[in-house]
C-alpha cells in the first residue's frame, strides 16, 4: 500500500517467456538502469565445448554454486539435470534472506521447476513477496499450482510475458545484449 494515500502499490514484477527470450538479459538491463540497493540471485547456464552442462547459481554479491548439472546424481530432476538443493538454499535462498534485511530491491531470477523443488526456496519466496521490499524476478511460462498462485496474487504483483522481438523493441540499439 501507498502509505499516504492508502493505495494499492505494484511490488513485485515478474517477467515470463520461453527460454532463451532473454528474460535474464532484461533484469540485469533493468538493474543497471534501477540503479537501486538489491540482493538476490540470478541462473546463468554453464556450457562445455558449445553445450550446456547445467546451471549456476550467482548472487549479486558474487556469490556462486551450482544449481544443477548433468553431472549431479539427484533424486530431483528436470529433464537431464539433476538438481543441487544445497547449493539453492545455502547460496540463492539465503541471497533473498540478506537482501530481506537489508536492501531495497530482491531479485530473483528464477522461478522455475528447479528451484521449486526446495520448499525453503518456496517459503522464502513467499516472505519476499509479502514483504515491503520490492520484487523483480523470471518465472516460469507453464504454470503449477504454486506459480499460478504467485501470478495471481493482485495488484500488488504484475507478470509481464515478454518475446525477443519485444525485448528488441524496448532495446533498438542493442542494449539489452540481444
Amino acid at each position: 500500500m501507498c502509505r499516504d494515500e492508502n493505495i494499492p502499490m505494484l511490488k513485485n514484477i515478474f517477467i515470463t517467456g520461453n527460454p532463451g527470450v532473454g528474460k535474464t538479459t532484461l533484469v540485469h538491463t533493468l538493474l543497471k538502469e534501477l540503479d537501486i540497493s538489491a540482493g538476490g540471485f540470478y541462473t546463468q547456464e554453464i556450457r562445455v565445448s558449445g553445450k550446456r552442462r547445467g546451471f549456476k547459481i550467482i548472487t549479486l554479491d558474487g556469490r556462486e554454486g551450482i544449481l544443477a548439472s548433468v553431472d549431479i546424481r539427484s533424486p530431483h530432476r528436470v529433464g537431464r539435470y539433476g538438481v543441487n538443493l544445497q547449493d539453492l538454499e545455502e547460496i540463492g535462498v539465503q541471497s533473498i534472506v540478506k537482501a530481506l534485511e537489508s536492501r531495497r530491491l530482491i531479485v530473483i531470477d528464477e522461478v522455475g521447476k528447479m528451484e521449486l523443488f526446495s520448499e525453503l526456496f518456496q517459503q522464502t519466496l513467499l516472505q519476499a513477496l509479502d514483504s515491503e521490499k520490492a520484487v523483480l524476478g523470471t518465472i516460469m511460462q507453464r504454470d503449477n499450482s504454486f506459480t499460478r498462485d504467485i501470478k495471481k496474487r493482485g495488484i500488488s504483483t504484475k507478470v509481464w510475458p515478454v518475446w525477443t522481438k519485444g525485448i528488441r523493441y524496448l532495446f533498438p540499439s542493442g542494449r539489452a545484449g540481444v
